[in-house]
């Protein structure tokens, strides 16, 4: 096969992983970021300045390389001959791109101590003035950006003239909205800033309305559904039940349990989302609503992402129940078919009270007898469809929603609509005691961590945000496993989402039970795993996690109250912007801050397509920068459904309709 054939089929491979199919698909992919290219004034530099600079390079790159880090320098004279010496880190090709001939234009920042600049990017020739506003692209390694930029502009050409827009006119008009194919056009290849501006505006204005019209109607299907009349249930009779447990509610989670009763006491169907930060109690106030729907002699399913997940609710739940005569089943997409079969028919007849699982609760073959309560834990690893399958399964099932990642109450009714939304904030086991710390991967300090927290009798994970090792360097769970067992022996267990099932179990319940007291493992303890006396975490390459993920992660330790620490591993001390994003979680231990601070920290390139934990991914908005956006949306949506006659609202409608309907489940 020709060479060029060949990294075409590469080419497309990665844009199919990418989930880019159409010219569509390619124009829909945004700029990450816009790298400015206007060229920088000579005079007055300050320490740290971005600058860009035309000129020539005076001496040929000389390469130094080490272990871990190749130097590659040069000099450089500008058009208006001043002189620097440039310095680039791992970038060792550009002896062989730089010559002494041509002309080239240099991007860097300077730094004023040294006299020097801090390569950044090289390019040949001078930059059109209309090209100085460069599109840089969020890409696999392998496909490069100027490769896409072309591919983005064959896209546009090929499609030009069939460019529309969902926004009906009116809006367009009162918003003064730029037409949808100059936004396309000024998103990719911008002449200036202020046509992304108007380019973004469009794209993320259309988006937020869509998104808005779709959850109106689905609020507005919910809302028309009704229970069936029931006796109201006395919260009181709760209490006997509460006494019996080991511990007392904190004011939140009396609150929440309150608010969550008196929904389903409600006639219409409840829709709330129960969200606090990681070890402020959910599980406990979701089995109180479980305990509260069987008084009223229905049916409980609590739906979780994952097998573990599923699993700890379970063990959980037998223990809260103990005392009770709640007959309590779990169902996984792994039980073995015969246990399933009579799974199936217990739930059918309403022998069992409450089922928990993961997507295998709303299998085909179920039928429940009175289902009337569903809960979802990690509420946003599920779609609506999913989300509302469960629920109706049973005759218009009141649906609880649950969230670790905490969401701002503004932000959340602006994405909600009508949700309603009950918070914790208070820790059972007064304010969690854990220190964060940012440190080398080779520092002595995390061994001497681990020896003191065996001598005390605590566990230890330790977490790698890969499963193999790959050559960019990152630490793979498989290198820390040898590296942490040539140490510390048969103490230290393996676990990772490409293991087996009973492998991973194994790994689970030796850690549980204290037999390998320290954890290997990949961001799969994310969720789920609840050892009380686990009091360290050591993160490796902290820098490729969100701060949401990370706060996560390190909500496993310290659940007992007792002083934990969380050491998180940076090896590149020149890059500080992954260590001004780490600090945020050495300062804070607030989930909503670091939750909103992580979304902010994404900035104006990573709107585009990025994952928002806990939150509806987006193609062109950001769930916080954009608020605003959503709640004029909202407003405009809510319009739309009360004027469905309205002959230029009949578009939008129809695609959001076709869009919420395509499950049947949806129609209620």
């Amino acid at each position: 096969m020709p060479e060029k054939l060949t990294k075409s089929c590469r080419l497309n491979k990665l844009l199919y992983q990418m989930g880019i199919y159409t010219n569509y698909d390619v124009i829909n992919h945004l700029p990450g970021r816009y790298e400015d290219l206007n060229y920088t004034e000579e005079r007055n530099l300050s320490d740290k300045q971005r600058v860009v600079f035309f000129g020539k390079v005076l001496s040929l790159p000389k390469v130094n390389t080490g272990r871990r880090l190749s130097v590659t320098t040069f000099d450089f004279m500008t058009q208006k001959k001043s002189y620097f010496r440039v310095v680039a880190f791992n970038r060792p090709y550009l002896a062989k791109s730089i010559n002494l001939t041509d002309d080239f234009t240099l991007v860097g920042v300077y730094n004023a101590k040294r006299g020097e600049i801090d390569l950044l990017n090289i390019y040949k020739g001078v930059i059109p003035i209309n090209e100085r506003i460069k599109p840089i692209y969020s890409l696999p390694a392998d496909y490069d950006n100027y490769l896409f930029s072309n591919l983005v502009k064959k896209s546009l050409n090929e499609i030009d003239g069939r460019i529309s827009t969902l926004v009906p006119f009116e809006f367009i008009k009162k918003y003064k909205l730029a037409k949808k194919s100059d936004a396309m056009r000024w998103a990719h290849f911008p002449e200036n800033y202020e046509q992304v501006k108007q380019a973004l505006r469009h794209l993320k204005y259309e988006e937020a309305l869509m998104f808005s019209l779709k959850n109106q109607i689905i609020r507005q299907q919910n809302k028309s559904l009704a229970k069936i009349k029931k006796e109201p249930i006395d919260l009181t009779l709760c209490e006997p039940w509460l006494k019996t447990l080991p511990f007392e509610l904190t004011s939140d989670q009396k609150i929440a349990a309150e608010e969550i009763i008196e929904d389903m006491n409600q006639s219409g169907l409840m829709y709330r989302m129960l969200q606090g930060d990681v070890g402020t109690g959910k599980t406990l106030v979701c089995f109180i609503a479980l305990y509260a729907n069987r008084l009223r002699g229905d049916q409980g399913a609590l739906m979780a992402p994952t097998d573990a997940l599923a699993r700890q609710h379970y063990e959980n739940a037998k223990k809260i129940f103990a005392g009770t005569k709640l007959k309590i089943a779990l169902l996984l997409g792994s039980t073995p078919s015969g246990e399933k079969r009579r799974i199936y028919d217990d739930l059918e007849d309403g022998s069992i009270d409450i089922v928990i699982g993961t997507h295998a609760l709303f299998a085909k073959a179920i039928n429940y007898s009175s289902l009337g309560l569903a809960i979802i834990d990690e509420q946003h690893r599920f779609g609506v469809n999913q989300r509302l399958m469960l629920a109706s399964k049973g005759e218009h099932a009141d649906l609880l929603m649950m969230s670790a990642t905490p969401i701002p109450r503004s932000l959340a009714l602006s994405l909600y609509g009508d949700l309603d939304i009950s918070t914790l904030t208070v820790f059972p086991n007064k304010k969690r005691d854990v220190t964060t710390e940012i440190v080398n991967s080779t520092d002595n300090s995390i061994f001497y961590a681990v020896d003191e927290s065996l001598k005390n009798g605590k566990q230890i994970y330790v977490v790698a945000p890969l499963i193999d090792y790959r050559e960019d360097e990152r630490y793979s769970v498989e290198q820390l496993y040898a590296r942490y067992a040539l140490k510390y022996g048969v103490k230290v267990g393996l676990l990772h989402g490409g293991m087996k099932q009973a492998e991973k179990e194994e790994a689970l319940n030796k850690f549980y039970t204290g037999e390998t007291p320290i954890l290997v493992a990949t961001p799969v303890i994310e969720v789920g795993i609840d050892v009380k006396c686990a009091n360290l975490m050591i993160i490796y390459d902290a820098f490729n996690f969100g701060l949401a993920s990370l706060h996560q992660l390190r909500g496993r330790i310290g659940r007992d109250g007792s002083p934990a620490k969380c050491l998180l591993t940076l090896d590149d001390d020149k890059d500080l912007e992954a260590r001004a994003r780490l600090n945020i979680l050495v300062k804070s231990e607030d989930g909503f801050e670091i939750a909103e601070a992580d979304m902010k920290l994404r900035g104006p390139g990573e709107l585009t397509g990025s994952k928002q934990a806990g939150l509806p991914t987006f193609t062109f908005l950001n769930a916080v920068n954009d608020y605003k956006i959503f709640v004029v949306a909202r407003d405009d949506a809510k319009a739309i459904m009360k004027n469905k006659s309205n002959e230029e609202y009949k578009y939008i409608l129809s695609r959001a309709e076709k869009d919420v309907n395509i499950n049947p489940i949806l129609k209620g």
